[in-house]
């Protein structure tokens, strides 16, 4: 059983990168005149769901270059309702030669097309945080946060990343705040610094601080080299025993691993995948409702969507069984609308968890 402190300033801070979204909309990168705006971010997705979606109050430690396009960051973290108090500014050069704020550039997908990320995001101030840079005292202690998010992403952008993510779970454990960590793999992000081996390396020295472990079948094996056999690729007929045993094996070799969770996820186009999730505590394997042929408008995400319901509900002391379905409502509906983040709110994620349509509200 998850002991959450009840008094803090912040029920959830995220560590990570957050980049400036250009989407093309209905259309291609590669031929698009015009771009819409958004901001997202693997572990900000997570702050950011838990604020708007959930009420909870909730910061993001990470670094802007201190220009305009950082400032336009600022503004649309401050939208989301997200605190900035913990943003690291850094001098801004004129050119982008030492620092610069993270481009990403994301298409969709329709249908056979599948979804195209390309990411624009080298010396990012965010990948240049140091340790130092953050008063973790101040944060964890003095001030109190009841749930620490970070991830794999933020650990692959730099030598220094997984370095500040140890300093902020040292410090997390110190003052009793419980710690989440998606593991996220991106082949594109390890690919020119090491591969598999070396995500292996740098997840499986940060796995020993989490209490919440949250990824999918990829990410166990990529991140943290465990296999997963015999799954079938109908989600229909799912083999879950195969993702139990890999649960296990985690909780096994990672004693301190308190929740496991999984979305479970078969792509059958860009715009339809069959859609769940499972999750382990204290030896109970609990799995959300099966969502065969969810229909997707951005499918960016929805993993993260998934990790927010999720610690919302382990927040609110739900038992694993209601916390999993609450994660897998909220991964839905996030992927139903525009963006990296979650326009849904509680009353809708309630509803589809009770089992709701999709009828007109009114």
């Amino acid at each position: 059983m998850l002991t959450i402190r009840a008094n803090a300033a912040f029920d959830a801070v995220s560590l990570g990168e957050i980049m400036l979204r250009l989407d093309p909309g209905e259309g291609r990168i590669k031929t698009a005149r015009s771009f819409r705006a958004w901001e997202g971010g693997g572990e900000y997705n997570v702050a950011r769901g838990l604020r708007r979606a959930f009420g909870k109050r909730t910061a993001v430690v990470t670094a802007f270059a201190d220009n305009e396009v950082g400032r336009l960051l600022e503004d649309l973290v401050l939208q989301g309702g997200v605190d900035t108090s913990f943003v690291h500014w850094v001098k801004y050069d004129g050119i982008g030669r030492t620092v610069r704020n993270g481009l990403n550039f994301t298409e969709r997908g329709f249908g056979v097309r599948g979804a195209v990320g390309v990411s624009d995001r080298g010396l990012t101030a965010a990948s240049q945080l140091a340790p130092s840079d953050v008063d973790w005292e101040h944060l964890f202690g003095t001030l109190g946060v009841r749930w620490l998010h970070t991830g794999g992403i933020y650990a692959a952008l730099s030598e220094t990343t997984p370095d500040v993510i140890e300093a902020a779970m040292e410090a997390a454990h110190r003052h009793g705040t419980i710690v989440s960590y998606d593991l996220n793999y991106r082949p594109s992000l390890w690919q020119a610094i090491g591969g598999k081996n070396r995500a292996q390396e740098v997840n499986r020295r940060l796995a020993r601080y989490v209490d919440v472990m949250i990824g999918n079948e990829e990410d166990f094996t990529a991140s943290l080299g465990f296999e997963v056999h015999g799954v079938s690729e109908n989600l229909d007929n799912l083999e879950t025993a195969a993702f139990r045993a890999m649960i296990e094996a985690a909780v096994k070799d990672y004693p301190n691993f308190q929740v496991v969770a999984t979305t479970l996820r078969t792509v059958k186009t860009a715009t339809v995948n069959d859609w769940g999730a499972i999750a382990w505590q204290d030896g109970t394997f609990a799995e959300a409702t099966h969502r065969p042929g969810l229909e997707i408008m951005d499918r960016v995400g929805g993993g993260d969507s998934f990790a927010s319901g999720l610690i919302y509900g382990l927040l609110e002391g739900f038992g694993i069984e209601q916390a999993v379905e609450y994660g897998a409502a909220h991964g839905a509906l996030a992927m139903t609308t525009p963006g990296d983040t979650s326009m849904a709110s509680l009353r809708e994620v309630e509803a589809l968890v009770g089992g709701k349509g999709a009828r007109v509200q009114r």
